[in-house]
């Protein structure tokens, strides 16, 4: 009895040795630099409620994650942009068929602990103390990032507020050398004490524990109802093509989610980016996180939306 016994306690642990684990899906994810914080947590709270999915985030400046798509054929099941434009202009409609504008943020001037003349910055003098030799501050470049682009724009816009004729030339030229590809490859500058101050979104300064200036609503990005005085500056930046250059326009700020057309998983790029739209799982998040929801909101895609991510959205006026 004992020779039968041995032989089957060996093939009933070969046979469990050898069962197969249920393949884990994978789900890529580019998107802005200023998600990271709330996109770690939405991954996390996903792939809790999708045994068998794990969420491999990649952040960048948004138009450096369009272009990884656009140019470098990489390929992503969902793409989130700082800036909804991002999308429109360099992925719509070869790249991706829609976009989805889902949450607002504003501009802010950051500091720290050690930051030259912080006892003394505020809204009405900042730009005089940013100006001050012997600070510095640093801003995210307009080529590769949102927040880079608004901040040019941020800077002509105080001049007009401001009534400083050249004052966006002056803040510009200066510190060119703490230009970084995304705002927050700064957090760590402004930590060690590298740099004084930095142009970022509010939320990303709340999400890190940073004192900051907010800036008058006349400037700042930030409200729908300024929208035609935003547009009255603008901030050129590289073009679709090597060599070549697009203005932007300034406009309040409109954060933008897609599905690329080479996504590997389409059925579940679609179940992630209803969880982030979606008022008790993504957006819960993000408002806590210093961003304010936008949905649903109009999109000109509307009729190019998958019928499970229509509700997350409006058709535009006619």
């Amino acid at each position: 009895m004992r020779h039968i016994l041995i032989p089957l306690v060996i093939l009933t642990v070969l046979s469990v040795g050898c069962k197969k684990e249920k393949p884990v899906r994978r789900l890529i994810v580019f998107h802005a630099g200023s998600l990271s914080m709330p996109f770690r947590k939405i991954a996390t709270e996903f792939e809790l409620a999708s045994p068998g999915v794990r969420v491999l985030l990649e952040a960048a400046g948004s138009r450096v994650c369009a272009r990884k798509i656009s140019e470098l054929n990489r390929r992503a099941d969902v793409m989130a942009s700082a800036d909804l434009s991002v999308i429109d202009t360099l992925l719509i409609p070869r790249y991706a068929a829609f976009s989805i504008p889902f949450a607002g943020n504003e501009m802010v001037i950051a500091y720290g602990d050690k930051s030259r003349r912080a006892e003394a910055v505020n809204s009405g003098n900042w730009y005089t103390i940013l100006l001050e030799k012997g600070v510095s501050f640093g801003r995210s470049n307009p080529d590769a990032d949102p927040c880079g682009y608004r901040t040019v724009m941020v800077a002509k816009l105080a001049e007009k507020h401001y009534r400083v004729p050249g004052l966006a030339a002056k803040l510009l030229a200066k510190d060119t050398q703490n230009i970084r590809p995304k705002e927050t490859d700064l957090l760590a500058l402004l930590e060690a004490g590298q740099i004084d101050y930095l142009f970022i979104y509010k939320s990303v300064a709340v999400q890190h524990g940073l004192r900051f200036v907010s800036l008058p609503v006349e400037i700042n990005l930030r409200d729908r109802a300024h929208a035609a005085s935003y547009g009255a500056v603008s901030a050129k930046v590289s073009g679709k093509k090597p060599g070549t250059t697009i203005r932007k326009v300034g406009a309040p700020m409109v954060y933008g989610i897609t599905i690329p057309r080479n996504a590997p998983n389409r059925e579940l790029a679609e179940r992630f980016v209803a969880f982030v739209l979606h008022r008790d799982g993504g957006m819960r998040i993000l408002e806590a996180m210093g961003q304010t929801s936008l949905v649903p909101s109009p999109t000109p895609t509307y009729d190019k939306l998958p019928a499970s991510l229509k509700p997350f959205a409006k058709a535009p006026p006619r």
